[in-house]
């Protein structure tokens, strides 16, 4: 089973205000990306390096209603909340040749599976049906991506790198066994705290942390 970052997400209140936040913090405007009719939401993307990217994203106001709640808790009011007041370090996905097989050996419920299509291009992601994130995002949701080259080579390079992805828990070895089983370890950074989700970025700016 081959496991690796595939992407992380920065939520956003609208994505005029995280591609604002952004330029501040990374000193680059982040490239418009696209739609995600299924969910009614869009994004902003770039590369981040170890063909991973880095996206943005937030509710499409212009979008008709979902017909089911979106990912990555961008229904719940706390997040809502949270996200009026600056974008916030949202989740990651990991990008698996196994998605079924990480699904059969998790020992938590990671959500059911659902396949997008954009052109060509389909793709496999575990989505919580109630919207949520496994473990309050600490936990990744997995992608597993049709044959071709990785949509991270389609997007702009403008030199920022992801460093690490950062975990606080205040159970960090039960969080450990969790992440042995998923074949995770290699990918993240655990230590003993509040829960909190952070990625280390290395930018125009110099090492910044998104949180």
């Amino acid at each position: 089973m081959r496991n690796k970052i595939d992407h992380f997400a920065i939520g956003a209140d609208t994505l005029e205000q995280g591609i604002a936040a952004m330029k501040g913090i990374l000193g680059v405007d982040v490239p418009r990306g696209s739609k995600h009719d299924a969910m009614s939401t869009h994004n902003c993307v770039m590369q981040a390096g170890n063909e991973s990217f880095f996206e943005l994203i937030a509710i499409d106001p212009e979008a008709p209603d979902p017909g089911r709640v979106r990912w990555f808790t961008l229904d719940d009011p706390a997040t809502r909340s949270r996200l009026t007041e600056r974008p916030r370090a949202l989740c990651w996905v990991v990008n698996t040749d196994d998605l079924d097989g990480v699904i059969a050996q998790s020992p938590v419920d990671l959500g059911e599976v659902v396949d997008f299509q954009r052109g060509e291009r389909t793709w496999r992601l575990t989505v919580p049906k109630d919207g949520h994130l496994p473990a309050g995002g600490l936990l990744p949701a997995f992608i597993e991506w049709s044959p071709g080259p990785h949509p991270s080579t389609g997007q702009q390079d403008l030199g920022v790198r992801l460093l690490n992805v950062r975990i606080k828990t205040p159970d960090p070895s039960r969080m450990r066994e969790i992440f042995d089983t998923l074949n995770i370890s290699h990918l993240a950074e655990i230590s003993e705290g509040p829960a909190a989700l952070s990625f280390e970025i290395d930018g125009p700016k110099g090492i910044v942390l998104l949180d």
